[in-house]
């Protein structure tokens, strides 16, 4: 049997969670059932790449029984062991305690190549945008702020740079010299838009990055399908394979610009995407007790119109091509950001 039927093998991953689970559940008995969901599965011969929760139900000593969803995100190529030690890092410097939290981080399986975590429950913030709840989007955007203020916080002296190709524009995956080459290829017409855009966004960035000694946590998928109302006063962030060491006015460009796209997709309306896009700037500010000065507005704009430009590609390379929404982003920034 393959990893990837094993990992969706009931009989095997009831066994393999009793064996690995359990244990660091002390107040349990048992385990005695579990239903697996599937959220990513790409998979043939060798290759496999798969997000699974397992909806497990463990027996209580006392008697009685609790679910808990265990989520495992394997890869048979990339290092998941690295989503682990982020997950751990961020859990002891004060992401397992109080209301702004991440997933749980149980083990990392040499055995399977992934990661194991305890999910996060909860429905995603863009839920919410979807059927246009207003009172829990202002509740949720100010905590999703707080959240990133206290990662950018996190002191780095003791932080690998979990990602490091993900810490530049110019490497993060598939690289700008391959994605200006598809581009060159598949779409010539919008080659210049893209080369001009991108040599910007690189060697402004490198300026930046190249003449300050600081860094900082990035998150580095900053978007509302990542933030996890848990409850009232609760928020989680999910997705750490994209963190790394960066700079911070990223997470905050790309928040603010996924933020605004979505709003204005559900609920088409410009001034309430205005409104939540300052909701979250506003906290964020005061949450790190910094100012919005002229150098730090700028940066949060290159990065809010490079995922802009990031997003068009990914809907131009998708294999069914969405090329209407890609040319609308086109637009967008070739009216509002002039090189």
């Amino acid at each position: 049997m393959s990893n990837a039927e094993k990992l969706i093998n009931k009989e095997f991953m009831l066994k393999y969670l009793k064996a690995m689970v359990l244990p660091l559940y002390p107040d349990f008995a048992d385990i005695e059932n579990i239903k697996i969901q599937i959220h990513k599965k790409h998979a043939w011969d060798d290759f496999y790449h798969m997000v699974i929760s397992y909806e497990t139900v463990f027996t209580k000593k006392e008697g009685g029984e609790e679910e808990i969803p265990v989520f495992c995100s394997a890869h048979s190529s990339e290092p998941r062991e690295n989503v682990y030690k982020v997950l751990k890092f961020l859990w002891d410097s004060g992401f397992g305690e109080g209301d702004l939290s991440i997933p749980h981080p149980l083990f990392y399986s040499n055995e399977l190549n992934g990661t194991f975590y305890r999910g996060a429950e909860g429905k995603n913030l863009y839920r919410y945008i979807r059927v246009s709840d207003f009172a829990e989007i202002e509740n949720i955007v100010p905590k999703a702020a707080a959240w990133f203020a206290k990662l950018h916080k996190v002191p780095t002296t003791e932080a690998l740079n979990f990602n490091e190709v993900n810490s530049r524009i110019r490497t993060v995956v598939p690289g700008s010299g391959h994605l200006l080459e598809r581009i060159k290829n598949d779409y010539p017409e919008h080659y210049e838009f893209f080369r001009e855009r991108y040599e910007h966004f690189i060697s402004a960035e490198e300026a930046f990055l190249n003449n300050t000694n600081q860094q900082w946590l990035v998150h580095g998928d900053a978007h509302p399908e990542n933030i996890i109302r848990m409850s009232e006063d609760k928020i989680a962030v999910i997705d750490f394979t994209d963190l790394c060491l960066a700079d911070f006015a990223r997470d905050l460009g790309s928040f603010l610009q996924q933020l605004e796209y979505m709003c204005n997709r559900k609920i088409n309306d410009q001034a309430y995407a205005d409104k939540m896009k300052k909701l979250f700037l506003d906290t964020y500010l005061r949450e790190r007790k910094i100012e919005l000065d002229a150098g730090l507005q700028k940066r949060i704009d290159r990065y809010y119109y490079w995922t802009a430009v990031r997003t068009a590609v990914h809907f131009l390379m998708k294999h069914d091509s969405e090329q209407d929404r890609a040319e609308f982003l086109i637009e967008k920034v070739k009216k509002e950001f002039v090189l």
